[in-house]
């Protein structure tokens, strides 16, 4: 069993994160899925991103460090496109990270990470929150920083491809993806 903490898109915590969560936790993980949005949901990105600036980022970020707080030091950082931002963010706070997973968005990874630091990144081709020409420099910054990154991109999705909810979805990508990030925390250690 690996914990895994997984935050939301800019949309807030909805029925995507928590189908998510618990496709992970079948799979017998312990899975945390803070609400930084406290209960607001949006239904487009415009209104995601409004959401997100009136709330103010300073607020979303110490929620999340604050909900990662009583977790085990080893717990999998992960989060859905803005939530993937958020999980990179709390790296420097986390330093015994068993990993990190970056889905449908691209996020700084810090300078120095704890040497072979597992993480990925899965995201559609193409997609603006992951631009495939940033794409190759985020790679080469995340393994020059000590990680062992991996890069996943799934071509013609978009960018919500897990999300059947939405129009981006994407079944063969979808599954692929999950398949890929359930082989990912099989191997992570036990929490």
């Amino acid at each position: 069993m690996t914990h895994v903490v997984l935050f939301h898109s800019v949309l807030g915590l909805r029925q995507a994160e928590l189908a998510a969560a618990e496709r992970l936790r079948v799979a017998g993980h312990e899975v945390t899925t803070p609400d930084l949005y406290r209960g607001e949901i949006a239904s487009t990105l415009e209104d995601g991103f409004a959401l997100k600036d009136r709330i103010g980022w300073g607020t979303v970020a110490g929620r999340a460090l604050d909900a990662a707080r009583e977790l085990p030091d080893d717990t999998v950082l992960a989060g859905l496109s803005m939530g993937a931002v958020v999980a990179a963010g709390l790296l420097p706070h986390r330093p015994a990270t068993a990993g990190v997973l970056l889905l449908h968005a691209i996020a700084d990874i810090p300078p120095k990470v704890r040497q072979g630091l597992p993480i990925q990144l899965h995201a559609a081709d193409p997609d603006d929150f992951a631009p495939p020409a940033a794409l190759p420099g985020w790679l080469d910054a995340a393994t020059r920083s000590g990680a062992d990154a991996r890069l996943f991109t799934y071509p013609g999705a978009g960018h919500f491809y897990t999300d059947s909810s939405l129009p981006d979805h994407d079944e063969d990508a979808a599954a692929l993806t999950w398949q890929r990030v359930l082989e990912f925390l099989a191997i992570q250690p036990s929490g």
